[in-house]
C-alpha cells in the first residue's frame, strides 16, 4: 500500500472520533466558544439528547460574514496566532478543530453577527465536501450554533449512543460543570422544550454561593468553608466540605485551572492528602474549587478533549494545594464557624477554669506516665524528664461517676454565664449512657460523643508532643536491604536529607539497590521496606510524600484511641465542660481520627419543629 493524502473529510471525521464522544462533547465544545466570545448569556436547548438537536445561542462578539466560512476549516481560529500564544493559552479552545470536526458528522447551520455588523449571515455544512453557502439571516448580536441529526452520516458511532434520558444526562451534568466554572455566565437549559434550568449570571460572592447551592445542594453549602488562599502566583478559591459531608463517591468534586475543567492525578492526590487525619475510611471528599496560575505554568495542550493539564511546577502546585486545605482543615474546630479559628487562644484561656490536673485513668502507670517519644523494650518510653501532657479527667474509676442535682447545674451554668462567657458548645447539663454529653448553647441543644472528642483531643496533643521534640532515630544493627529500581535509587540519593528529616537513613549500595540504616523509633515494629518502596513512588509521582507521617500519626491515633473516655465512664459537670472546652480549642476536633463527627446541633427552631411547637 502507498502511502496518500486522506480526503478533508475523513480527517474531520476522524478529529470528531477524538473530540466528540458523545452529545455532551459537542455541547461542551460550543459553550466553550460562546467563553471564549466574552457571552454574558447562551440558551441551550436539546432534544432527543442531543441526538436530534442541540442548539446553543450566545450574546458574545460574533462572526462576520468573511469569518463563517473559515470558522468551517480545520485549523483556522482567533484564539491563537504563534507558539508563544499556545504556551500561555488563556482561552478555552484553541486548535480551531471542534465545528469543522462536528460539521462533518452532522447537519451544521451557523448563524452570526459581530459586533460592528449590520447584518446577520449564516452558513450551512451538512458533512459533504461542496463548498458550503452563505446567506443573509435576522439575529441579534452574537452566534446560534444548531446541530442536527448528529452521526447520521457514520451510523456505527450513533449506535454507541445510550439512551436520551442517558445522554441528556450527560449533558445536564457537563453544563453543571460549565455554570459552576463561570459564574459571570447565565445559562438557560430546555429539554425537549422545557426548561430544565436557568441561572442567572453571578458576579458577587453571595450570588456565586447561590449557585453553587443549586447545583451542588443546600447541604453542601450548610457544610462547607470558604477558601481564599494566595501564595507563589497561585491562588486558590472556592468552597470545601467539612469532613463530616464526606461522600460515598467521588461524585460531588470539582476543581477548575484558570476557569477550565480538569481531571488530574495530581491535584486529585493533593486533596485527599490535605483531608488526612479528618476523612473516614472509603470516604470521598466534596468541593468546589477554582486554581488560578500562570498560564505558561501550565500546558493545556495535553489531551484533544483538553480535561488534561500538565503543570510545570507540579511540586509547587500539589504543596500548595495539600497546604491551604490541611491548614483550612486544621483550624476547623468544634463549634466555631469560618472565624472561629481567630478565638482559639480565648477559649484556651477561658477552658482553664475548668481544667482537672490529673492523669486519664484509661493510661494508668502505663502509656500516659511515659511519653510517645520512644520506643524500649518494644514498648513506648522516655526519660523522665520528658513530661506526659496533662489530661482534663480525673482518674477516678468510680463508675457511679458524678451525680449532679438539677440546681447545682442550673447554679454551675449559670454562674459562668454570669461571667460572660460565651461558648460555642455551650455548658454541660448530663451525661446520656455514659456515652454522650448533652450541653446547652445559645442556639439550642449541644449532643457530643464523649469517646470520640476525646480521642480527638488526646490525638492532637499527642502529635504536637512528637513534633516538639523531634523525630528520634534508630540505627537498625544490621542494615536492611532493598532492590528498587535505578529511578527509585536515584530519587532515595536526590532526597537522602528529606529521609534524614523523617528519621530514615538510606543509603545506595548498588545502581539497583538500597540499604536502610536508621527507621524512626516509633515505626520499630512496621515494615520499613514497604513504607520507604512507598515514599519513592510519592516522590516519583507527585514530587513530594507524607507516607512516613502518616504512618507515625497512625501510631499516635491507636495511642490516642487507647487512651481516650472509654464508655460508660461517668463525668462530673466540671470534666464535661472541660472536655467542651479542649474541644472548642483544639485543631480537627470536629472529627475523631477516624472520620467520624464529634459532635452535632439541634437548634430551638429544630426542636420545636420536632414537637410540633406552634402549628
Amino acid at each position: 500500500m502507498r502511502i496518500k493524502q486522506l480526503p478533508p473529510k475523513l480527517v474531520n471525521q476522524i478529529a470528531a472520533g477524538e473530540v466528540i464522544e458523545r452529545p455532551s462533547s459537542v455541547v461542551k465544545e460550543l459553550l466553550e466558544n460562546s467563553i471564549d466570545a466574552g457571552s454574558t448569556r447562551v440558551e441551550i436547548d436539546i432534544e432527543q439528547g442531543g441526538v436530534k438537536l442541540i442548539r446553543i445561542r450566545d450574546n458574545g462578539c460574533g462572526m462576520s460574514r468573511d469569518e463563517l466560512p473559515l470558522a468551517l476549516d480545520r485549523h483556522a481560529t482567533s484564539k491563537i496566532a504563534s507558539l508563544d500564544d499556545l504556551e500561555s493559552v488563556r482561552t478555552m479552545g484553541f486548535r480551531g478543530e471542534a465545528l469543522p470536526s462536528i460539521a462533518s458528522v452532522s447537519q451544521l447551520t451557523v448563524t452570526s453577527k459581530g459586533e460592528n455588523e449590520e447584518q446577520a449571515w449564516s452558513i450551512k455544512a451538512d458533512g459533504s465536501e461542496k463548498v458550503p453557502d452563505i446567506s443573509p439571516a435576522s439575529h441579534p448580536h452574537g452566534t446560534t450554533i444548531e446541530i442536527r441529526d448528529l452521526f447520521f452520516n457514520v451510523p456505527a458511532r450513533r449506535k454507541f449512543m445510550k439512551t436520551e434520558r442517558t445522554e441528556f444526562n450527560h449533558i445536564d451534568t457537563l453544563v453543571k460543570r460549565i455554570a459552576l466554572s463561570t459564574p459571570h455566565l447565565g445559562i438557560t437549559l430546555r429539554n425537549n422544550g422545557k426548561v430544565v434550568s436557568q441561572l442567572r449570571a453571578a458576579d458577587r460572592r453571595e450570588e456565586m454561593e447561590k449557585r453553587v447551592a443549586s447545583l451542588c445542594g443546600p447541604a453542601f453549602m450548610e457544610q462547607c468553608l470558604y477558601v481564599d488562599h494566595e501564595a507563589a502566583g497561585l491562588k486558590l478559591r472556592g468552597w470545601v466540605g467539612l469532613p463530616t459531608f464526606s461522600r460515598s463517591q467521588a461524585d460531588l468534586q470539582y476543581f477548575f485551572v484558570n476557569g477550565r475543567i480538569v481531571r488530574d492525578r495530581l491535584v486529585t492526590h493533593a486533596v485527599k492528602q490535605g483531608y488526612q487525619d479528618v476523612m473516614y475510611h472509603g470516604r470521598h471528599p466534596a468541593y468546589v474549587l477554582h486554581l488560578d496560575i500562570d498560564p505558561k505554568l501550565v500546558d493545556v495542550n495535553a489531551h484533544p478533549t483538553k480535561y488534561e493539564v500538565r503543570f510545570r511546577e507540579s511540586r509547587m502546585v500539589h504543596s500548595f494545594l495539600f497546604s491551604t486545605l490541611n491548614k483550612l482543615l486544621a483550624d476547623t474546630k468544634a463549634g466555631s464557624n469560618e472565624a472561629g479559628a481567630a478565638r482559639n487562644a480565648e477559649l484556651h484561656q477561658l477552658g482553664q477554669q475548668y481544667q482537672v490536673s490529673s492523669r486519664l485513668s484509661a493510661f494508668g502507670a502505663g502509656v500516659m506516665q511515659q511519653s510517645p517519644m520512644g520506643l524500649q523494650d518494644g514498648g513506648m518510653g522516655v526519660s523522665e524528664s520528658t513530661p506526659a501532657y496533662q489530661s482534663t479527667f480525673s482518674s477516678n474509676n468510680d463508675r457511679g461517676g458524678y451525680q449532679a442535682s438539677s440546681a447545682q447545674m442550673v447554679q454551675v451554668n449559670a454562674a459562668a454565664q454570669e461571667q460572660g462567657h460565651d461558648h460555642p458548645l455551650g455548658y454541660a447539663l448530663a451525661q446520656l449512657h455514659g456515652l454522650y454529653v448533652i450541653a446547652q448553647n445559645q442556639q439550642g441543644m449541644i449532643i457530643v460523643d464523649t469517646h470520640a472528642a476525646h480521642e480527638r483531643v488526646t490525638y492532637e496533643k499527642l502529635k504536637t508532643a512528637y513534633e516538639q521534640q523531634g523525630i528520634q532515630a534508630q540505627p537498625l544493627l544490621v542494615p536492611a536491604g532493598i532492590a528498587v529500581s535505578e529511578k527509585e535509587a536515584d530519587t532515595a540519593e536526590q532526597h537522602a536529607e528529606a529521609f534524614a528529616q523523617l528519621g530514615f537513613e538510606l543509603t545506595r549500595n548498588a545502581p539497583e539497590s538500597l540499604l536502610i540504616r536508621q527507621i524512626p523509633v516509633l515505626l520499630g515494629n512496621g515494615d520499613a521496606e514497604t513504607l520507604v518502596r512507598d515514599v519513592l513512588a510519592d516522590l516519583i509521582a507527585h514530587g513530594s510524600s507524607e507516607r512516613i507521617k502518616e504512618a507515625v500519626n497512625e501510631v499516635l491515633s491507636t495511642m490516642a484511641c487507647h487512651g481516650s473516655v472509654r464508655a460508660n465512664r461517668q463525668l462530673s459537670l466540671p470534666e464535661m465542660n472541660a472536655l467542651l472546652r479542649e474541644m472548642e480549642a483544639t485543631e480537627r476536633s470536629g472529627q475523631c481520627n477516624h472520620g467520624r463527627p464529634t459532635w452535632t446541633q439541634l437548634t430551638v427552631d429544630q426542636l420545636d419543629k420536632l414537637f410540633m411547637r406552634g402549628q
